[in-house]
């Protein structure tokens, strides 16, 4: 069995965490578990980056899990990823192999390593009524509030960038207020934490670069063809980012170039917001060790290498 229970590799979009994951996973036999809330939807793969290639360095495919796990149209959750994440966890530890935590979704990592207990929370249709129509700032003063009263920050704020995923916020936050969340049931994971620290204008030339190319590869097709399978736009729009963007563009909400500004800002506050919680995550008591992402992909692994045997 590994003398470390588990690696987390966590950084911005476009910061190179998965390649860094999938080389060190390479050099240690260990095996990948996705943190990212968007990864889990099959036919997806564009618009989250899943970047599927980097799970491939020469021949080895290294094996990945928690990613194309669930349909698109479908609302996964932070209670089901922490089911899922333990499911796998424990099956990759009985085979004596590393489990390597790797994403961007700060409150699904946060959530496993510090072993929260959460509860499936319904639909509230009377609540979901009497919110319709609020703008988006709106709703974000009544989480704001709701988040007071529950004493709560357990709520990932890249997650409320659609009115519809701000009332699903609202929604939990009231749920939790009327059932209070029983004590802590899930043990928390014990891992060392790398986070991939890129610098701030690399990080935003990346991002460009990147959205460019995934338009060019056909991230607009490979939306209007979950539309022509029978996803809702409304759904693909939940999700935000890429999805929300360019299915508002597919259905004629917005023109090609104001699609284009729309998204490219959005995405840079989101890594912006991404790195908020990072360094939230920091001050709530976890030790990340940062890894200058411009390194050398061997000096990265041996940076990663070197902490290991030092908890060791």
């Amino acid at each position: 069995m590994q003398n470390q229970k588990m690696i987390t590799i966590l950084g911005p979009t476009a910061s190179g965490k998965t390649a860094v994951a999938a080389a060190l996973a390479l050099r240690t036999g260990g095996e990948i578990i996705s943190a990212d809330s968007r990864q889990v939807y099959r036919r997806m793969d564009i618009g989250t980056g899943k970047d599927l290639a980097d799970y491939t360095i020469g021949d080895v495919k290294i094996p990945y899990h928690l990613i194309d796990i669930a349909e698109p149209g479908t609302k996964y959750n932070l209670f089901q990823y922490q089911q899922d994440f333990h499911e796998a966890y424990d099956e990759i530890r009985s085979r004596d192999k590393l489990p390597i935590l790797c994403g961007g979704t700060g409150l699904y990592i946060e959530a496993v390593l510090g072993g929260y207990s959460l509860s499936p929370v319904p639909q509230n249709q009377a609540l979901r009524d009497s919110l319709e129509g609020k703008s988006l700032e709106e709703l974000t003063r009544m989480l704001v509030e709701l988040k007071r009263q529950n004493g709560s920050n357990m709520h990932n704020r890249t997650d409320v960038d659609t009115a519809q995923r701000a009332i699903r916020a609202i929604e939990i936050e009231t749920y939790n207020l009327e059932h209070p969340t029983p004590e802590r049931q899930m043990p928390p994971v014990e891992s060392l934490i790398i986070g991939i620290n890129i610098d701030r204008e690399l990080r935003r030339e990346k991002i460009t670069r990147r959205l460019k190319a995934r338009l060019d590869e056909g991230m607009c097709d490979e939306i209007q063809g979950l539309i022509d399978g029978g996803v809702n736009p409304e759904d693909l729009i939940y999700y935000g980012l890429e999805y929300k963007f360019i299915t508002e563009y597919v259905i004629g909400r917005t023109s090609y170039d104001e699609m284009f500004r729309q998204l490219e800002i959005a995405i840079h506050q989101f890594a912006k917001r991404q790195m908020t919680w990072f360094r939230g995550m920091e001050r709530r008591g976890y030790t990340i060790h940062w890894i200058d992402a411009a390194k050398s992909m061997d000096e990265k692994v041996d940076a990663i290498e070197a902490l290991m045997n030092q908890m060791q």
